[in-house]
């Protein structure tokens, strides 16, 4: 072996437990049961506080590059991933310029990553109007799938699609089983709902109602039904949603549905005037709201949790004016995923199995990974090594993203990050030895 690590306890596809696990040429070829001797020309102990998990699979990061790499950037965001112990991103097609909505733009955006990434990423499509006969060349291409929104993204360049747009994009999706990734809100209820302004969280609640989200997914759901195609919803924040999509997959309808660490962990009845760090879209809801999401992933409708990790430059939150209806929506928590979700889980009675599961496993599936998300043999070695006994407080000045600005600052969180293994060596953030991934090849 290159390489042999002992764990006391390891979270393997048999469940928690020690483990030995053996690695060749960057793979996973040996998993025994027990620390037991297993000779190699390195041999890794765990410490009996630590934990060996599967390196995170994160499907929802916004890097920004090229164009807006001010935000962030593939070297600044996949450090940060390693440090957080996910050892693989999707990138998200919009906000970077050009938005990856053709081969040519896909190019542009790998060009901008080629030598930068520390951890391995791939890339969506985008499905906007106009692009239809892009779809096909950008999936022969290697993306995992094409987002879409059905209202204004935020940014021009990536408008959104109309129902019938929607039904036809996935009519063509369907043709060559592609899946279909949607920002479900609604835009004529959320056009309806008061306007957001001022500092008053309370009234950017109320601009972004939970119906808007409910008939956006139901109109998900129908289109799906109709065409066949498969279909995903980003970040759920309404737990209304979730007896239509239980409903949906009895009957049938291809459908999977993430939410984010964000919503599992802030509850709007805390949040403070003026504090547009916690402003993101769809928004983070009532108390109630999060133990309710919390039971959607207990009875597994809600499949995955992926960070969202949306980040701009500190003016564009409007710490001067504390607005929300002028503030840039999103939360920078690439590196944080994990230990906010433990600290939530743990005191809700799940174990570390159900978060590998959720932020690991599912995630990796949902795309197609077969060789991420597990410790198993044939998968790549790709390691978090993690204390969940251990505590800290979030300092968002020695976070590894490009810019200090974090919902999560000053937080106290239950979990350390020990270390990260990408394809059996140590991710250390000085040389980037990530790939870039296509569908097929992961």
């Amino acid at each position: 072996m290159d390489l042999v690590v002992r764990a006391a306890r390891a979270v393997t596809p048999a469940g928690l437990g020690p483990a030995t696990i053996g690695v060749r040429d960057g793979r996973i070829v040996a998993v025994e049961p027990g620390v037991v001797e297993m000779a190699g020309a390195r041999v890794v102990e765990l410490a009996d506080d630590e934990v060996l998990l599967p390196g995170l699979v994160d499907t929802h990061v916004h890097v920004n590059d090229p164009g807006r790499a001010e935000w962030e950037g593939f070297g600044t965001a996949t450090r940060a991933a390693a440090a957080g112990g996910v050892t693989t991103i999707v990138d998200m097609p919009l906000n970077s310029l050009p938005p990856t909505v053709d081969v040519a733009a896909l190019e542009v955006k790998r060009k901008a990553a080629s030598g930068r990434v520390h951890v391995d990423v791939g890339f969506w499509g985008g499905a906007i109007p106009g692009n239809e006969g892009d779809l096909r060349g950008l999936h022969d291409e290697g993306v995992f799938g094409f987002k879409c929104f059905l209202l204004h993204s935020g940014v021009d360049e990536f408008p959104p699609l109309d129902a019938s747009g929607l039904e036809s994009a996935l009519r063509e999706l369907k043709s060559f089983d592609a899946q279909m990734i949607v920002h479900a809100e609604d835009s004529d209820a959320i056009e309806a709902a008061p306007d957001p302004h001022g500092e008053k969280y309370h009234d950017f609640l109320g601009s972004r109602p939970r119906g808007a989200e409910n008939l956006a997914i139901t109109q998900v759901i129908e289109a799906a039904r109709r065409t066949g195609a498969r279909a995903h919803i980003l970040h759920l924040s309404s737990s209304d949603a979730l007896p239509l999509i239980a409903s949906a997959r009895r009957e049938g309808v291809e459908l999977s549905v993430e939410t984010c660490p964000h919503y599992l962990s802030f509850v709007a009845e805390e949040i403070r005037d003026g504090a547009t760090q916690f402003k993101c879209c769809p928004p983070i809801r009532e108390a109630a709201n999060r133990e309710l999401l919390w039971q959607g992933l207990a009875d597994g409708v809600i499949d995955t949790i992926v960070s969202d990790h949306s980040p701009c430059t500190p003016e564009l939150k409007r710490f001067d004016t504390g607005d929300f209806g002028l503030a840039w929506g999103g939360i920078s928590s690439l590196q944080l995923g994990l230990p906010a979700i433990w600290t939530q889980a743990r005191q809700r009675g799940f174990g570390l199995t159900d978060v590998v599961r959720w932020m690991a496993e599912r995630p990796a599936a949902q795309v197609g990974m077969t060789r991420k998300g597990k410790l198993e043999v044939g998968g790549d070695a790709d390691f978090c090594v993690f204390a969940p006994d251990e505590a800290f407080v979030v300092d968002v000045a020695k976070l590894k993203h490009r810019n200090p600005v974090s919902a999560y600052d000053q937080r106290p969180l239950a979990g350390v990050v020990r270390g990260t293994w990408l394809r059996g060596e140590p991710v250390t953030g000085g040389e980037a030895r990530g790939t870039l991934l296509t569908r097929g090849n992961c």
